[in-house]
């Protein structure tokens, strides 16, 4: 056999000894840096599968390694409701997904959308979604809808009002599906069959961590619930039944 026949398929050896270990050593990447386990924190109104589904798309998108370059000091935003995620590595194996979500304070319902605000009425969602947890503000008077602006109404305060309620609500497991805070300053809440007058804001955590027991002995009642004068020392409620 000529040296130029030996030297050829010599070559040709090389090449295949190359590709095997470029083969099993890719194997071996993709196996010991494939994410098996995710934990996923801090999000409300996406589930887990939902938010793995956003951060571990493409190709090698469940490579652990891969994932580390893509997000290393980057998060995630321009996600509805998110403020960003953050993506950290903490085994070849295994990821964590952060999720920091827009602190909403309500929803105004508006030409058939839902329009979410924050603490200061800054328009930050418009959706055809409605979502669990975050109250319907109604009451509040104004003329158009421009995202990422304040809702156009003189009441600047109610803002506040607002997130301050659904903070309690959330903190207590008030569950009420409405909410109105009035000219003069009076909140109303709305639960099933139950209006739930609570007056000012004097005393509000207090009536607000004490409300789900009361509510419980209204299960299918249909009526006004009086807080107004309800304080920790005299506890002083009226049911005023609907006829």
């Amino acid at each position: 056999m000529s040296r130029k026949i030996l030297k050829l398929i010599s070559g040709l050896a090389v090449i295949l000894v190359l590709t095997a270990g470029a083969l099993i050593g890719g194997k071996y990447f993709l196996e010991k840096y494939k994410v098996t386990t995710v934990f996923v924190e801090g999000s409300v109104h996406y589930s887990e599968d939902e938010i793995k589904a956003m951060v571990m798309e493409g190709r090698f998108g469940d490579n652990s390694f891969f994932l580390s370059k893509k997000y290393k000091n980057k998060s995630i935003d321009n996600v509805p409701f998110v403020e960003r995620m953050d993506v950290s590595v903490i085994s070849p194996d295994t990821i964590k997904i952060s999720v920091y979500e827009k602190s909403l304070a309500g929803f105004i319902e508006y030409l058939g959308r839902y329009v979410y605000f924050d603490k200061d009425g800054i328009v930050v969602e418009v959706s055809s979604v409605k979502t669990a947890g975050i109250p319907e503000v109604i009451g509040i008077d104004f003329d158009y809808v421009v995202l990422y602006e304040q809702l156009p109404t003189e009441n600047k305060t109610l803002f506040k009002s607002v997130l301050n309620m659904t903070q309690l609500m959330t903190k207590y497991g008030v569950d009420a599906t409405k909410m109105h805070i009035k000219s003069n300053g009076d909140i109303v809440l709305y639960k099933d069959k139950v209006i739930i007058s609570l007056g000012s804001e004097e005393n509000l955590d207090i009536k607000i961590m004490n409300l789900p027991a009361i509510l419980v002995n209204l299960e299918d009642k249909s009526g006004t619930l009086h807080m107004e004068k309800y304080d920790e020392n005299t506890k002083k409620v009226t049911f005023e039944l609907n006829e």
